[in-house]
């Protein structure tokens, strides 16, 4: 029961940061156009999939809800958390694709012409990213000896991987950006398809599906702490809140990038991620791979 509250939390206080930064709007708004949304009708177009697009939009909160089952509460191999599983890093990329698929389900389920455009948008900037994220959790897993959350925070107590990592960590928080189609990534939802995938869904649909990339977004910060930013180590407080502070500090970074970057062009991002973030990342894992092999 703890786990949905948390990541509630931390969704809704993304939604509050992103309201500040972007129109100094009070943090009674997201809670108003919750409201809101509740109280619309939903909106249906013409012979549309109507469960497709309720299987894309409420998968989205739940692969956020299943990825971060098991991201650990603080440092060690023995930290807390829902699940505790020797392969979470895998588990938890595992989710990712779970939510490619929620988004491209509720663009094709529409019967739409612009939410169908930015579900194949998704695909492709799930293709670009996906493969330097992948070297990215290679990488913090290689330095650890370990694909478990827990044992890869744990192995951070000399240094964070953060600061001997750093291009995998901005690999990593570029990635994320494109994993909750958020900020610069947000191109398969973009205002120049009118909403993209989620231009037909309204009322308590287009709140949950939104609901969700917050979710999305929130998952991807808790789980920089223990890969790169040793989990809830830290002196005086408790682990639990090393872990929330760290938690909060990378999440502010991704809603500022939200309001300083505009959307990159997806013919733009995939040539940067084949010739630069690939080559980059595996340059990483090499240098990682030497060190550790030394």
């Amino acid at each position: 029961m703890a786990l949905p509250l948390v990541l509630a939390g931390l969704a809704y206080s993304a939604a509050v940061m992103d309201a500040a930064f972007r129109t100094g709007d009070g943090p009674a708004a997201p809670l108003r156009e919750s409201v809101l949304l509740l109280l619309r009708q939903r909106r249906r177009t013409l012979a549309s999939d109507v469960p497709l697009v309720r299987i894309g939009v409420i998968s989205l909160p739940v692969a956020a809800l299943l990825a971060a089952a098991v991201i650990p509460l603080d440092g060690g191999p023995g930290g807390s958390r829902v699940w505790n599983l020797p392969v979470s890093v895998v588990w938890f990329n595992a989710m990712e694709v779970v939510a490619w698929a929620s988004l491209w389900l509720a663009g094709w389920g529409a019967n739409s012409a612009f939410p169908l455009v930015g579900g194949y948008r998704f695909l492709a900037q799930g293709l670009a990213y996906e493969l330097p994220h992948m070297f990215a959790l290679i990488t913090a897993s290689l330095g650890a000896g370990s694909l478990d959350f827990g044992a890869i925070a744990a192995a951070q107590d000399e240094v964070w991987f953060a600061v001997w990592m750093p291009v995998a960590f901005a690999v990593y928080l570029l990635s994320a950006l494109a994993m909750a189609f958020w900020g610069p990534m947000e191109h398969p939802v973009a205002d120049d398809l009118g909403g993209g995938a989620a231009a037909e869904l309204s009322g308590p649909d287009r709140l949950l599906f939104f609901a969700g990339r917050l979710a999305l977004v929130a998952v991807a910060a808790a789980a920089a702490v223990p890969l790169f930013l040793g989990g809830g180590a830290g002196p005086w407080l408790p682990g639990w809140a090393w872990t929330l502070i760290k938690t909060v500090a990378v999440l502010a970074l991704l809603v500022w990038l939200r309001g300083r970057w505009p959307v990159i062009r997806m013919d733009r991002f995939m040539t940067a991620a084949w010739a630069v973030l690939i080559p980059a990342a595996l340059l990483q894992a090499l240098v990682v791979g030497v060190v550790v092999l030394d």
